[in-house]
């Protein structure tokens, strides 16, 4: 049996559903794409449902997976039974995992992995907390400035996530209603409690709470669960299901999703990527992983675990450039020797940045305060504090927020291949959007300027209404009235042509503008 992508050429619903886009997406996500002025498009649309039905009931076909995002299913058959599909007129093209019987595909070098990227090393520990990984980051700093995920929701996906509806250190998050729901793709099944403890322990360094003992990055956010990796096994079925867990993020209106997994090669060694493969445009879960940043979410993700490892380099979609790939440093801040390396094959800086993922503190399988090491950690680490810093200030893009992260990495000005551009210092992003934010409340716009007949006033950001006054070169004061931002216009038709003032009172602030009318 075969694993393949069946691509369809088109989406003959697209025109209903795109009229009622309440059909595919909930308030919540339209909200954001209304926000940060994201359309919606022909990804959005889900792929048809006639076409789906004749892949089912084609013989010797399994549909897997579908991906409206990509337009595809991942589909199970003898390679002559899934070639045959292209003999449908609605299919566009086959991909099939083992790269030598596509069309183009050529015998490559295949190389082995030493581990699975979700494999946990953890060491059980009486006591500790969470203070450092959080304060590497300067996580603390907007902790203290009330910002600490509340109103932001968080999808992880991961490999399971049993007891964190039992563990003491999910009971803050289970109480106040903090879980809103998941899915485990795997076994198709509405109970996610369940599966490797993998995704729990992940899960516990965003939202785990022991009062003294332990605080995640993100405490107060709100979570989906989801399960997409098996973790059994090894298959690019696990790609098209993260796929799937992604949409359904998109979907719900998600803010940020984290995922503490990478795929470089499988069971099955025909299925094996290379390094070529790690340019962010081949793999099925990297060209997902960008559609997923192309509807306004931020994407976390784990750069591996290979650095002393064969594979060496970082693993799908850590590749793909609109992902934020978090490679791991220790307690000190000196990377760790098993972090991936970059760069991309592209020579694109992969990891992005690092975060603490040697000897970090998580929830193990116990429900027991422990240390682990993995860039499985060091990503959610950060996703929390991403969701912090997104939450102070949600007019951000997701470009902008990442954007910035980078730039506040110690490394940025000289970045490495296996530190990317290094440790972030969410506390200097913090204070520049502050400040940025505070000299937004100065500006006032005042258009057209030259005017003729009106003058147009462009609000400062929190001001709703604003004293006006007019004056001539000599100080005369010729008008004055209270302008509000629902109707932010003065009439300045009965003006000589000339030099005048507008000078603009509001929350105990003077602003005086120049104008000239004409």
């Amino acid at each position: 049996m075969e694993d393949a992508w069946v691509f369809f050429k088109d989406k003959p619903s697209q025109t209903s559903f795109m009229a009622a886009p309440s059909t595919m997406l909930s308030q919540r996500a339209l909200d954001r794409r209304i926000r940060y002025s994201v359309a919606l498009d022909f990804k959005d649309v889900p792929a048809e449902a006639a076409y789906i039905s004749q892949i089912k009931n084609t013989a010797g076909i399994t549909v897997k997976a579908k991906s409206k995002w990509l337009n595809a299913l991942h589909i199970q058959g003898t390679q002559t039974d899934i070639n045959k599909i292209l003999n449908l007129n609605f299919v566009g093209k086959i991909e099939f995992a083992n790269k030598s019987l596509n069309a183009s595909g050529k015998n490559r070098k295949q190389e082995k992995t030493a581990q699975k990227l979700n494999k946990l090393n953890a060491t059980n520990f009486n006591y500790g907390n969470t203070a450092n990984q959080i304060q590497m980051l300067k996580g603390d700093v907007l902790h203290e400035n009330n910002f600490s995920g509340q109103g932001m929701q968080i999808a992880i996906i991961d490999a399971g996530f049993p007891n964190v509806d039992k563990f003491d250190a999910f009971k803050r998050i289970r109480d106040n209603n903090q879980i809103l729901g998941g899915y485990d793709f795997v076994n198709r099944s509405a109970n996610f409690y369940t599966g490797s403890s993998h995704g729990m322990s992940v899960l516990s360094t965003i939202a785990g709470y022991l009062d003294n003992q332990f605080v995640g990055t993100a405490p107060d956010a709100k979570f989906y669960l989801f399960i997409s990796e098996d973790d059994t096994r090894e298959t690019p079925l696990e790609e098209s299901l993260w796929v799937e867990a992604a949409e359904k993020a998109d979907s719900l209106g998600v803010d940020v999703i984290n995922t503490s997994l990478g795929y470089t090669t499988f069971d099955n060694p025909n299925y094996n990527y290379v390094y070529a493969d790690m340019d962010g445009k081949t793999t099925f879960i990297s060209r997902g992983a960008e559609i997923a940043f192309s509807r306004g979410m931020i994407v976390v993700n784990s750069a591996g675990n290979e650095g002393i490892a064969p594979w060496h380099y970082i693993s799908a979609p850590a590749d793909a450039a609109s992902v934020l790939s978090i490679g791991a440093v220790n307690a000190t801040g000196v990377i760790a020797s098993f972090s991936s390396y970059g760069p991309t094959f592209d020579n694109r800086v992969k990891p992005d940045v690092c975060a603490q993922g040697a000897g970090v503190y998580i929830i193990n399988s116990l429900g027991a305060i422990a240390t682990s090491n993995g860039t499985s950690f060091s990503s959610p680490v950060l996703t929390g504090v991403i969701a912090c810093l997104w939450q102070a200030f949600p007019s951000k893009t997701n470009a902008e927020i990442i954007q910035m992260v980078k730039e506040s990495a110690h490394l940025y000005a000289n970045p490495t291949a296996q530190e990317g551009y290094g440790i972030p210092n969410f506390e200097t992003v913090f204070d520049l959007l502050n400040l940025e934010e505070s000299e937004e409340i100065l500006e006032v716009v005042a258009y057209p300027n030259p005017a003729i007949t009106e003058l147009k006033f462009k609000f400062p950001n929190q001001v709703t209404a604003m004293e006006l006054v007019v004056f001539d070169v000599l100080g005369k004061n010729l008008h004055s009235e209270n302008i509000t931002k629902l109707n932010p216009v003065t009439d300045i038709s009965n003006l000589a042509q000339g030099l005048y003032f507008v000078q603009l009172k509001f929350d105990h602030k003077i602003k005086t503008i120049k104008i000239i009318k004409n």
